[in-house]
């Protein structure tokens, strides 16, 4: 419990009538000081008790599409014998408040209060913890409580209808299309890599299980599955967003497709993900965080000359000048390389697919009519 500025503020009112009472000989002074003191004094033993409750805060989804609704779901339970009076329960969402008022609850009742949080700005959030507030009519003074751990609010970029890239060779030697649920799996292992909800069980590593304590799985590759690399250029602010929103509605099609995917930035940035949702999780999540970078590296990481790098197609989002020499270097590994240009001077990749667009929106609907 504490007094709030306007609590210190009415008692250091209220010593200085009393001095000036007691000084001037107003008897009417001291009285007014003493009056300030007692509203203090009650004002304190308004909310010298704090809440006695039981509060869960639930945030569904945890994953949301920037612009799209999040709530969270506030449950209050009077566990006591005795009325608890109403208060504040404050969520910190970033660096904002969402303020809920919990009304009064009898002995054993429980109220349920549903909440939008902010979903206009990409990144992860952190969502609490949350702060029980008891204050006065005259807000003199206040007793905070915190309550419950806080939770993470990731917001996506916003993704756009788009076409998947077509790139890399034919899963199978047949004619016809295969079932989508018959392509997945290979006798190529790509890497050992903790457990996840939703990975095969008949892929666990148990050595590996043995020797770090924690799950662990084989991660295999289908090394004639169709490959999707983004090079996304992080090296200038104008026009993020937008090449955000581009990567992401491209690896999001391309992974939800049956297509590996790999997402690469100038600073170094290099994440590989399977097919299927939760590989489009991963890269949006790492989407989600992802921020302008020097603008003096090049284009082109050194990751690309490793022979992971090569085979299907690959994907290069400019906002600024790109650097034809380098990309040119790349094209005899790539079957498929498409330049997704956002402003700023583009000079044509021999056998490079070249797009322009002023927007993310644009330059998508481009692309759809393009492959279409």
């Amino acid at each position: 419990m504490r007094l709030t500025r306007r609590g210190v503020a009415v008692l250091v009112l209220a010593v200085v009538l009393f001095g000036a009472g007691s000084w001037l000989g107003h008897p009417m002074l001291r009285a007014l000081g003493g009056i300030c003191v007692c509203v203090v004094l009650v004002a304190v033993l308004l909310v010298g008790r704090s809440p006695k409750v039981a509060v869960s805060r639930a945030v569904y989804p945890d994953r949301v599409e920037r612009g799209r609704p999040a709530l969270a779901r506030l449950l209050v339970r009077n566990e006591g014998t005795r009325r608890q009076a109403g208060f504040t329960a404050g969520d910190r969402v970033g660096s904002g408040v969402r303020a809920v008022g919990v009304r009064a609850l009898a002995p054993g009742a429980e109220a349920v209060y549903h909440y939008e949080l902010p979903t206009e700005q990409r990144g992860r959030f952190e969502v609490g913890p949350l702060v029980l507030e008891r204050s006065d009519p005259l807000g003199l003074a206040r007793n905070r409580l915190a309550s419950g751990d806080p939770v993470t609010l990731w917001v996506h970029p916003r993704r756009h209808p788009v076409r998947a890239v077509s790139g890399g060779q034919p899963r199978h030697h047949h004619e016809g299309r295969a079932a989508d649920d018959a392509l997945h799996g290979s006798l190529d292992l790509r890497e050992v890599r903790e457990y996840v909800p939703g990975d095969e069980v008949r892929h666990l590593h148990w050595k590996a299980t043995a020797r770090t304590g924690r799950l662990m799985v084989r991660e295999f590759a289908d090394p004639d599955q169709p490959r999707l690399t983004v090079l996304l250029d992080t090296r200038a602010e104008r026009r993020f967003e937008d090449a955000i929103e581009v990567a992401a509605s491209m690896l999001n099609a391309a992974a939800l497709s049956g297509h590996r995917c790999r997402l690469v930035t100038p600073a170094g940035l290099d994440v590989s993900a399977s097919d299927g949702p939760q590989g489009a999780r991963r890269l949006l999540d790492e989407l989600c965080v992802a921020e302008a970078e020097p603008a003096q590296i090049p284009l082109v990481p050194p990751a690309f000359s490793l022979a992971r790098s090569r085979g299907g197609a690959l994907v290069v989002v400019t906002t600024g000048d790109s650097d034809p020499a380098a990309l040119a270097r790349l094209r005899p590994f790539y079957p498929v390389l498409t330049v997704f240009s956002l402003g700023g001077k583009v000079e044509p990749v021999p056998g490079a697919r070249m797009l322009e667009g002023p927007s993310a929106a644009g330059l998508l609907q481009r692309w759809n009519a393009v492959v279409a």
